[in-house]
Protein backbone atom coordinates (compact mmCIF):
# COMPACT_ATOMS: atom_id res chain seq x y z
CA UNK A 1 0.00 0.00 0.00
CA UNK A 2 1.35 3.41 -0.93
CA UNK A 3 2.08 5.61 2.06
CA UNK A 4 0.48 8.45 0.10
CA UNK A 5 -2.75 7.43 1.82
CA UNK A 6 -1.36 7.33 5.37
CA UNK A 7 -2.00 10.50 7.35
CA UNK A 8 -0.42 11.98 10.45
CA UNK A 9 -2.62 13.49 13.12
CA UNK A 10 -1.27 16.95 12.31
CA UNK A 11 -2.18 16.51 8.63
CA UNK A 12 -5.68 15.45 9.64
CA UNK A 13 -6.07 18.40 11.97
CA UNK A 14 -4.94 20.84 9.26
CA UNK A 15 -7.41 19.35 6.78
CA UNK A 16 -10.16 19.53 9.39
CA UNK A 17 -9.44 23.24 9.96
CA UNK A 18 -9.74 23.83 6.22
CA UNK A 19 -13.03 21.94 6.00
CA UNK A 20 -14.40 23.73 9.06
CA UNK A 21 -13.69 27.08 7.41
CA UNK A 22 -16.46 26.14 4.96
CA UNK A 23 -18.81 24.07 7.13
CA UNK A 24 -19.25 23.00 10.76
CA UNK A 25 -18.57 19.51 12.04
CA UNK A 26 -21.49 17.17 11.42
CA UNK A 27 -23.20 15.57 14.43
CA UNK A 28 -22.75 12.04 15.72
CA UNK A 29 -25.75 10.90 17.73
CA UNK A 30 -26.88 7.79 19.58
CA UNK A 31 -30.52 7.15 18.64
CA UNK A 32 -32.24 4.94 21.28
CA UNK A 33 -34.81 3.36 18.96
CA UNK A 34 -32.11 2.36 16.48
CA UNK A 35 -30.03 0.95 19.32
CA UNK A 36 -32.98 -1.09 20.55
CA UNK A 37 -33.40 -2.61 17.10
CA UNK A 38 -29.69 -3.39 16.87
CA UNK A 39 -29.19 -4.57 20.45
CA UNK A 40 -26.12 -2.35 20.68
CA UNK A 41 -25.06 1.25 21.23
CA UNK A 42 -25.12 2.73 17.74
CA UNK A 43 -23.55 6.07 16.84
CA UNK A 44 -24.82 7.57 13.58
CA UNK A 45 -22.40 9.96 11.87
CA UNK A 46 -24.66 12.38 10.02
CA UNK A 47 -22.83 13.21 6.82
CA UNK A 48 -26.27 13.89 5.34
CA UNK A 49 -26.00 17.23 7.22
CA UNK A 50 -23.24 18.81 5.09
CA UNK A 51 -23.89 21.70 2.65
CA UNK A 52 -24.11 19.18 -0.22
CA UNK A 53 -25.98 16.53 1.74
CA UNK A 54 -23.08 14.06 1.63
CA UNK A 55 -19.57 13.45 2.96
CA UNK A 56 -17.88 14.03 -0.40
CA UNK A 57 -17.81 17.81 0.07
CA UNK A 58 -14.85 17.39 2.42
CA UNK A 59 -12.66 15.79 -0.23
CA UNK A 60 -13.60 18.38 -2.81
CA UNK A 61 -12.63 21.25 -0.53
CA UNK A 62 -9.19 19.80 0.24
CA UNK A 63 -8.52 18.71 -3.35
CA UNK A 64 -9.44 22.08 -4.83
CA UNK A 65 -7.42 23.93 -2.19
CA UNK A 66 -4.34 21.88 -3.08
CA UNK A 67 -4.99 22.38 -6.81
CA UNK A 68 -5.29 26.15 -6.34
CA UNK A 69 -1.99 26.27 -4.42
CA UNK A 70 -0.18 24.08 -6.95
CA UNK A 71 -0.24 26.78 -9.66
CA UNK A 72 -0.98 24.25 -12.41
CA UNK A 73 -2.85 26.94 -14.32
CA UNK A 74 -5.99 24.90 -14.96
CA UNK A 75 -8.71 26.83 -16.78
CA UNK A 76 -11.32 24.46 -15.43
CA UNK A 77 -11.89 21.05 -13.88
CA UNK A 78 -13.80 18.01 -15.07
CA UNK A 79 -14.87 14.80 -13.35
CA UNK A 80 -17.35 11.93 -13.50
CA UNK A 81 -19.84 11.06 -10.81
CA UNK A 82 -23.17 9.57 -9.82
CA UNK A 83 -23.83 12.80 -7.94
CA UNK A 84 -22.24 13.40 -4.55
CA UNK A 85 -18.63 13.65 -5.77
CA UNK A 86 -19.84 15.94 -8.55
CA UNK A 87 -21.63 18.26 -6.14
CA UNK A 88 -18.48 18.39 -4.04
CA UNK A 89 -16.24 19.35 -6.97
CA UNK A 90 -18.74 21.84 -8.41
CA UNK A 91 -19.11 23.65 -5.09
CA UNK A 92 -15.39 23.61 -4.30
CA UNK A 93 -14.46 24.77 -7.81
CA UNK A 94 -16.81 27.71 -7.45
CA UNK A 95 -15.02 28.83 -4.28
CA UNK A 96 -11.70 28.88 -6.16
CA UNK A 97 -13.07 30.60 -9.27
CA UNK A 98 -12.72 27.62 -11.61
CA UNK A 99 -15.35 26.38 -14.05
CA UNK A 100 -16.49 22.80 -13.55
CA UNK A 101 -17.73 20.19 -16.00
CA UNK A 102 -19.42 17.08 -14.58
CA UNK A 103 -20.11 13.86 -16.50
CA UNK A 104 -22.96 11.62 -15.34
CA UNK A 105 -24.46 8.51 -16.95
CA UNK A 106 -27.85 8.64 -18.63
CA UNK A 107 -30.66 8.01 -16.15
CA UNK A 108 -28.74 9.57 -13.26
CA UNK A 109 -30.56 11.04 -10.27
CA UNK A 110 -32.64 13.98 -11.47
CA UNK A 111 -32.29 15.82 -8.18
CA UNK A 112 -28.53 15.27 -7.89
CA UNK A 113 -28.17 16.55 -11.45
CA UNK A 114 -30.17 19.66 -10.55
CA UNK A 115 -28.01 20.26 -7.47
CA UNK A 116 -24.80 20.05 -9.50
CA UNK A 117 -26.14 22.60 -11.98
CA UNK A 118 -27.16 24.83 -9.08
CA UNK A 119 -23.58 24.75 -7.80
CA UNK A 120 -22.49 26.08 -11.21
CA UNK A 121 -21.46 22.94 -13.08
CA UNK A 122 -21.77 22.27 -16.79
CA UNK A 123 -23.49 18.89 -16.67
CA UNK A 124 -23.10 16.35 -19.48
CA UNK A 125 -24.92 13.01 -19.61
CA UNK A 126 -22.98 10.20 -21.26
CA UNK A 127 -22.93 6.41 -21.17
CA UNK A 128 -24.84 3.71 -19.40
CA UNK A 129 -22.98 3.84 -16.09
CA UNK A 130 -20.31 5.66 -14.08
CA UNK A 131 -17.40 3.93 -15.78
CA UNK A 132 -18.52 4.98 -19.26
CA UNK A 133 -19.08 8.55 -18.03
CA UNK A 134 -15.58 8.50 -16.53
CA UNK A 135 -14.02 7.45 -19.85
CA UNK A 136 -15.78 10.31 -21.63
CA UNK A 137 -14.65 12.77 -18.95
CA UNK A 138 -11.05 11.73 -19.56
CA UNK A 139 -11.50 12.24 -23.30
CA UNK A 140 -12.99 15.70 -22.82
CA UNK A 141 -10.27 16.65 -20.36
CA UNK A 142 -7.68 16.05 -23.05
CA UNK A 143 -9.71 17.66 -25.83
CA UNK A 144 -10.60 20.81 -23.88
CA UNK A 145 -7.49 21.25 -21.73
CA UNK A 146 -9.31 20.68 -18.44
CA UNK A 147 -7.89 19.29 -15.22
CA UNK A 148 -9.34 15.82 -14.62
CA UNK A 149 -10.35 15.30 -11.00
CA UNK A 150 -10.21 11.58 -10.19
CA UNK A 151 -12.70 9.77 -8.00
CA UNK A 152 -9.91 8.50 -5.75
CA UNK A 153 -6.85 10.51 -4.77
CA UNK A 154 -4.79 11.20 -1.62
CA UNK A 155 -6.23 14.73 -1.31
CA UNK A 156 -9.79 13.38 -1.53
CA UNK A 157 -9.00 10.77 1.12
CA UNK A 158 -7.42 13.41 3.35
CA UNK A 159 -10.52 15.57 3.05
CA UNK A 160 -13.09 12.90 3.80
CA UNK A 161 -10.92 11.56 6.64
CA UNK A 162 -11.97 14.67 8.55
CA UNK A 163 -15.39 13.14 9.21
CA UNK A 164 -13.65 10.15 10.75
CA UNK A 165 -11.54 12.38 12.99
CA UNK A 166 -14.73 14.13 14.12
CA UNK A 167 -16.42 10.81 14.87
CA UNK A 168 -13.52 9.20 16.70
CA UNK A 169 -12.89 12.26 18.87
CA UNK A 170 -16.58 12.74 19.69
CA UNK A 171 -17.08 9.27 21.18
CA UNK A 172 -15.45 6.75 23.46
CA UNK A 173 -13.60 4.09 21.41
CA UNK A 174 -15.93 2.19 19.10
CA UNK A 175 -15.73 -1.56 18.55
CA UNK A 176 -16.51 -1.23 14.84
CA UNK A 177 -17.61 1.29 12.23
CA UNK A 178 -19.62 0.33 9.15
CA UNK A 179 -19.13 2.41 6.00
CA UNK A 180 -20.43 2.14 2.43
CA UNK A 181 -17.92 1.80 -0.40
CA UNK A 182 -18.19 3.40 -3.82
CA UNK A 183 -14.76 4.27 -5.19
CA UNK A 184 -13.27 4.00 -1.70
CA UNK A 185 -12.43 7.45 -0.32
CA UNK A 186 -14.82 7.16 2.63
CA UNK A 187 -13.51 3.87 3.98
CA UNK A 188 -9.92 4.92 3.24
CA UNK A 189 -10.44 8.07 5.30
CA UNK A 190 -11.77 6.04 8.21
CA UNK A 191 -8.79 3.70 8.07
CA UNK A 192 -6.34 6.61 7.91
CA UNK A 193 -7.92 8.41 10.87
CA UNK A 194 -8.21 5.21 12.91
CA UNK A 195 -4.52 4.52 12.33
CA UNK A 196 -3.43 8.11 13.04
CA UNK A 197 -5.23 7.99 16.39
CA UNK A 198 -3.87 4.54 17.26
CA UNK A 199 -7.33 3.04 17.78
CA UNK A 200 -8.30 -0.64 17.55
CA UNK A 201 -11.70 0.00 15.97
CA UNK A 202 -12.57 -2.45 13.21
CA UNK A 203 -13.51 -0.82 9.91
CA UNK A 204 -16.13 -2.81 8.03
CA UNK A 205 -16.91 -1.90 4.44
CA UNK A 206 -20.31 -2.34 2.83
CA UNK A 207 -21.24 -3.01 -0.79
CA UNK A 208 -24.44 -3.90 -2.59
CA UNK A 209 -24.98 -7.49 -3.69
CA UNK A 210 -25.82 -6.05 -7.10
CA UNK A 211 -22.47 -4.19 -7.26
CA UNK A 212 -20.00 -6.61 -5.67
CA UNK A 213 -16.73 -5.61 -7.40
CA UNK A 214 -15.05 -4.27 -4.26
CA UNK A 215 -16.06 -7.33 -2.23
CA UNK A 216 -14.82 -9.67 -4.96
CA UNK A 217 -11.54 -7.75 -5.12
CA UNK A 218 -11.14 -7.83 -1.33
CA UNK A 219 -11.70 -11.59 -1.28
CA UNK A 220 -9.38 -12.26 -4.23
CA UNK A 221 -6.58 -9.93 -3.11
CA UNK A 222 -6.54 -8.27 -6.55
CA UNK A 223 -8.78 -5.98 -8.57
CA UNK A 224 -11.80 -7.82 -9.95
CA UNK A 225 -14.10 -5.85 -12.28
CA UNK A 226 -17.73 -6.73 -12.99
CA UNK A 227 -19.88 -6.20 -16.07
CA UNK A 228 -22.55 -4.25 -14.22
CA UNK A 229 -23.33 -2.49 -10.97
CA UNK A 230 -27.12 -2.42 -11.09
CA UNK A 231 -28.02 -1.16 -7.62
CA UNK A 232 -30.46 1.62 -6.82
CA UNK A 233 -27.90 2.72 -4.21
CA UNK A 234 -26.01 4.70 -6.84
CA UNK A 235 -23.28 5.80 -4.42
CA UNK A 236 -22.06 2.18 -4.37
CA UNK A 237 -22.48 1.47 -8.11
CA UNK A 238 -18.82 0.66 -8.83
CA UNK A 239 -17.86 -2.07 -11.29
CA UNK A 240 -14.12 -1.31 -11.61
CA UNK A 241 -12.39 -0.67 -8.26
CA UNK A 242 -9.34 1.58 -8.02
CA UNK A 243 -6.15 -0.42 -7.34
CA UNK A 244 -4.90 2.08 -4.75
CA UNK A 245 -8.21 1.94 -2.91
CA UNK A 246 -8.10 -1.83 -2.83
CA UNK A 247 -4.59 -1.66 -1.37
CA UNK A 248 -5.79 0.54 1.47
CA UNK A 249 -8.93 -1.53 2.05
CA UNK A 250 -7.09 -4.84 1.85
CA UNK A 251 -4.70 -3.86 4.61
CA UNK A 252 -6.99 -1.78 6.77
CA UNK A 253 -10.52 -3.22 6.66
CA UNK A 254 -11.64 -6.09 8.87
CA UNK A 255 -14.27 -7.30 6.43
CA UNK A 256 -16.70 -6.33 3.69
CA UNK A 257 -20.38 -7.08 4.12
CA UNK A 258 -22.76 -7.39 1.18
CA UNK A 259 -26.34 -6.17 1.46
CA UNK A 260 -29.31 -6.81 -0.81
CA UNK A 261 -31.49 -4.16 -2.41
CA UNK A 262 -34.29 -5.15 -0.03
CA UNK A 263 -32.01 -4.77 3.00
CA UNK A 264 -30.95 -1.32 1.83
CA UNK A 265 -34.58 -0.23 1.43
CA UNK A 266 -35.42 -1.67 4.87
CA UNK A 267 -32.56 0.32 6.40
CA UNK A 268 -33.75 3.53 4.72
CA UNK A 269 -37.15 2.99 6.32
CA UNK A 270 -35.62 2.14 9.68
CA UNK A 271 -33.47 5.27 9.74
CA UNK A 272 -36.51 7.37 8.90
CA UNK A 273 -38.58 5.72 11.62
CA UNK A 274 -35.94 5.78 14.34
CA UNK A 275 -34.07 9.03 13.59
CA UNK A 276 -36.36 10.90 11.15
CA UNK A 277 -33.41 11.38 8.83
CA UNK A 278 -33.57 10.76 5.10
CA UNK A 279 -30.82 8.44 3.86
CA UNK A 280 -30.05 7.68 0.24
CA UNK A 281 -29.38 4.03 -0.59
CA UNK A 282 -25.65 4.17 0.03
CA UNK A 283 -26.26 6.25 3.13
CA UNK A 284 -28.42 3.51 4.63
CA UNK A 285 -26.18 0.62 3.58
CA UNK A 286 -23.97 0.82 6.67
CA UNK A 287 -27.01 0.42 8.90
CA UNK A 288 -28.22 -2.51 6.80
CA UNK A 289 -24.84 -4.22 7.15
CA UNK A 290 -24.60 -3.56 10.87
CA UNK A 291 -27.97 -5.21 11.44
CA UNK A 292 -27.04 -8.41 9.54
CA UNK A 293 -23.40 -8.71 10.66
CA UNK A 294 -22.87 -11.71 12.92
CA UNK A 295 -19.98 -10.02 14.75
CA UNK A 296 -22.48 -7.58 16.31
CA UNK A 297 -22.90 -8.48 19.99
CA UNK A 298 -25.11 -7.16 22.80
CA UNK A 299 -23.37 -4.24 24.42
CA UNK A 300 -21.18 -3.46 21.40
CA UNK A 301 -20.39 0.18 20.66
CA UNK A 302 -20.83 0.61 16.91
CA UNK A 303 -20.67 3.42 14.41
CA UNK A 304 -22.55 3.68 11.13
CA UNK A 305 -21.80 6.29 8.49
CA UNK A 306 -24.95 7.89 7.10
CA UNK A 307 -22.91 9.05 4.14
CA UNK A 308 -25.59 11.04 2.34
CA UNK A 309 -29.25 11.89 2.09
CA UNK A 310 -29.51 12.82 -1.60
CA UNK A 311 -32.32 10.56 -2.72
CA UNK A 312 -34.88 11.60 -5.33
CA UNK A 313 -38.38 12.16 -3.98
CA UNK A 314 -40.06 9.45 -6.13
CA UNK A 315 -37.48 6.91 -4.95
CA UNK A 316 -37.94 7.81 -1.30
CA UNK A 317 -41.72 7.72 -1.73
CA UNK A 318 -41.47 4.13 -3.01
CA UNK A 319 -39.24 3.15 -0.11
CA UNK A 320 -41.55 4.67 2.49
CA UNK A 321 -44.46 2.86 0.82
CA UNK A 322 -42.69 -0.42 1.52
CA UNK A 323 -41.27 -1.02 -1.94
CA UNK A 324 -37.74 -1.71 -3.15
CA UNK A 325 -36.83 0.58 -6.07
CA UNK A 326 -35.83 -1.13 -9.31
CA UNK A 327 -32.86 -0.03 -11.41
Amino acid sequence: MSNRYALSLSELEAATALVHSQMPATPAYVWPLLGERAGAEVWVKHENHTPTGAFKIRGGLVYMDELARSNVGAKGVITATRGNHGQSIARAAKTTGLASTILVPHGNSVEKNAAMRAFGARLIEHGRDFDEAKDEAARLASAEGLHMVPSYHPALVKGVATYALELFTATEPLDAVYVPIGMGSGISGLIAARNALGLLTEIIGVVADAAPAVALSFEAGRVVATNSAATFADGMACREPHPDAMGVIGRGAADIVRVTEEEIADAMRLLYETTHNVAEGAGAAATAAMLKDRRRKPGSRLGVILSGGNVDRPVMAKVLAGETPAV
